[in-house]
């Protein structure tokens, strides 16, 4: 993978997707963010096995591929180059070149293939509807959200579909 990148794109997706990773963590691939490159784009993907994020940017691609890189340390290095910079990644092998103006960095990056995939899939309903409405139904259900951190699957709002009068009703249930 070889790509050029506007340092303000990268620096804002790689704050969004970083923020899901933890510092420490005792499984060493969720400490990396995914980097791929199919034409014209560079999609951002991090995980803590809870949440996932993909950000996509787009970038000029040389040559198209994947890898992964120490989020924390990239976001770092990324956040610290001058403004208006043009950053270039050149994954080859287990390493990641960073070169933006004189600045050279190398990161160790892990295989791919170890960073593990999410995949809902395709949601079987969907809704428009205005923020206000959301905050109500989440605000009515949220009194009743177990604080137990034994019972974790207590510990949301469940978000179904009914039918009421032939029209699809976005229904929140809270249990403890």
């Amino acid at each position: 993978m070889k790509l050029t990148i506007e340092r303000a794109a990268l620096l804002k997706a790689l704050a969004h997707v970083q923020s899901v990773v933890e510092r420490r963590n005792t499984i060493p691939i969720l400490s990396n963010v995914k980097l791929d490159a199919p034409s014209g784009q560079l999609s951002l993907n991090a995980t803590d096995m809870d949440l996932d994020i993909v950000e996509t940017v787009p970038a000029d691609v040389g040559r198209k591929g994947s890898t992964t890189a120490p989020a924390h340390t990239l976001f770092d290095i990324v956040r610290k180059l001058p403004d208006g910079a043009q950053v270039e990644l050149d994954a080859t092998g287990e390493n990641l070149k960073i070169s933006s103006g004189r600045s050279r960095f190398t990161l160790t990056c892990l295989p791919v293939e170890d960073f593990p995939v999410l995949s809902g899939g395709d949601l079987p309903h969907k809704f428009t509807l205005a923020s206000t409405d959301l905050k109500n139904l989440i605000d009515r259900t949220r009194f009743a959200i177990s604080t137990e951190e034994t019972r974790y699957y207590l510990n949301g709002i469940y978000l179904h579909t009914v039918q009421r009068k032939g029209v699809s009703v976005l229904r929140s249930v809270a249990t403890d």
